[in-house]
């Protein structure tokens, strides 16, 4: 079963991964984690990739999907995969797309965890964090007794300058932007999953187990 996870920051993309790849027991795939294994395993890849990290600057196309190519034919891929944060652009899913196809695979399903963006400007700007201890707390999912102060060490909550209303706004309208292309990519091929990511996280997962279990089965019988 071969996964792609979407979905705009806050999302709860993260909680719903850590789910899917227990109870389906495939792997993780992040963009993230895809470039630290290639550099730590000095991969000539890996060297490419570590070269234009360290000078600040994006990691080119082919050098990415060279990484991808790489890790997507290791063994622990065989059962299947979730990849998450490939591809970005369509020009990246049509590569991601020959890539499978040359091994006769191909993307089961795009699960797509949809929230409003001003639920997400809520959960994105609520944290808080104590200046003393460093402790965190969200104004709605995790608020302490009293308002502004530590439940630990009763030190002074802050709000990080990067939590601020219109640093999130600004990353919510590019993720948006950049994202919608794709989406209408894998809607036209018929297997973009939409998921209402506002009902509670466990609700979330269900309506995902729902969709897999179908798939599951399917390819069983």
């Amino acid at each position: 079963m071969n996964l792609l996870l979407m979905g705009l920051p806050g999302a709860g993309k993260g909680t719903q991964a850590e789910q899917i790849i227990e109870k389906y027991d495939i792997p993780h795939i992040s963009t993230g984690d895809m470039f630290r294994a290639a550099i730590k395993e000095g991969t000539q890849l890996g060297k490419k990739a570590k070269e234009y990290m360290d000078a600040g600057e994006l990691v080119p196309d082919e050098v990415t999907i060279g990484i991808v190519r790489e890790r997507l034919s290791k063994e622990d891929c065989t059962k299947g995969f979730l990849l998450d944060g490939f591809p970005r652009t369509t020009a990246q899913a049509e590569v991601l797309d020959q890539i499978l196809s040359e091994t006769g695979k191909s993307i089961d399903h795009v699960l797509n965890i949809n929230v409003a963006p001003e639920e997400l400007m809520a959960r994105l700007t609520g944290r808080r964090i104590c200046r003393d201890c460093g402790s965190t707390y969200h104004l709605i999912f995790n608020p302490t007794k009293a308002e502004g102060e530590c439940d630990k060490c009763s030190g002074e909550l802050y709000q990080r300058a990067d939590d601020n209303e219109e640093t999130v706004g600004t990353r919510l309208k590019v993720n948006i932007d950049q994202q919608q292309p794709l989406l209408d990519y894998y809607r036209e091929k018929g297997n973009l999953r939409d998921f209402e990511g506002s009902k509670p996280i466990d609700k979330v997962f269900q309506d995902i187990e729902v969709i897999l279990n179908q798939a599951t089965y399917s390819s069983k019988g």
